[in-house]
């Protein structure tokens, strides 16, 4: 994949993350409303493709001046990989010369694969997660499910533990995807699925397309240095 068209990518899939995060907004206390209108605005006009290096950057004021009214990343790790993208998309338009700005793009690919392997680790490191308690817990006692029949699949320890495991192996073995273009795409294959079931199971929705739209880094990166 070319540097040209996997910044295109990231710009299209992040403005349909925005989108979708703002869209939730629009009904929302009325002093907040127009943050997320003006949000909204640009990322219809990121996604159309009009004067990116422009709208990346009035993203970031908006962003700064959204983190300033909530005092930090409101909503927790999807917000945190937003803003990692869209500055990623600000420096790479900004900076003066073509290294810099792989660098800049190289950088979020690392935090990406970090991003998976270190929550691997730290879930290896949790005897509940590898016990598969950790699951069971979440399903019986939190309020992620997003169906109370799902509250049933804490009763069925063998299903969690392999799901646990399962999980686990995956997110360590990440940084391996990147060993040919085959394990890439089936890597990304099964995060993009990963995401999806978090999303249906536990409301998960803002990390799907937020967590999409640094992929197209990962393809350019592998096809960079391999």
């Amino acid at each position: 994949m070319s540097f040209d068209l996997a910044i295109r990518l990231t710009e299209i899939l992040l403005g349909f993350a925005f989108i979708q995060q703002s869209m939730e907004h629009l009904y929302g206390p009325k002093q907040d409303q127009y943050i997320f209108i003006i949000r909204l605005i640009l990322c219809l006009g990121l996604f159309i493709g009009f004067a990116t290096h422009l709208l990346c950057l009035a993203l970031a004021l908006n962003t700064l001046f959204m983190l300033h009214r909530f005092q930090g990343p409101y909503n927790g790790g999807s917000d945190r990989m937003g803003i990692l993208v869209l500055f990623t998309l600000c420096f790479v338009h900004f900076l003066p010369n073509l290294t810099w700005q792989y660098l800049a793009f190289g950088y979020l690919a690392i935090q990406l694969i970090l991003s998976y392997f270190i929550a691997g680790s730290v879930k290896f490191k949790n005897l509940e997660w590898r016990s598969g308690l950790a699951l069971q817990d979440v399903f019986q006692f939190s309020a992620y499910p997003v169906s109370e029949s799902l509250r049933g699949w804490a009763d069925k320890p063998r299903l969690l533990f392999i799901m646990s495991w399962a999980v686990i192996i995956f997110e360590m073995m990440f940084p391996l995807m990147l060993l040919t273009q085959t394990t890439l795409i089936i890597g990304l294959g099964i995060a993009t699925i990963f995401h999806f079931a978090n999303a249906c199971l536990f409301g998960f929705n803002r990390f799907f397309w937020v967590w999409i739209a640094a992929y197209p880094s990962l393809f350019w990166l592998q096809n960079h240095i391999l």
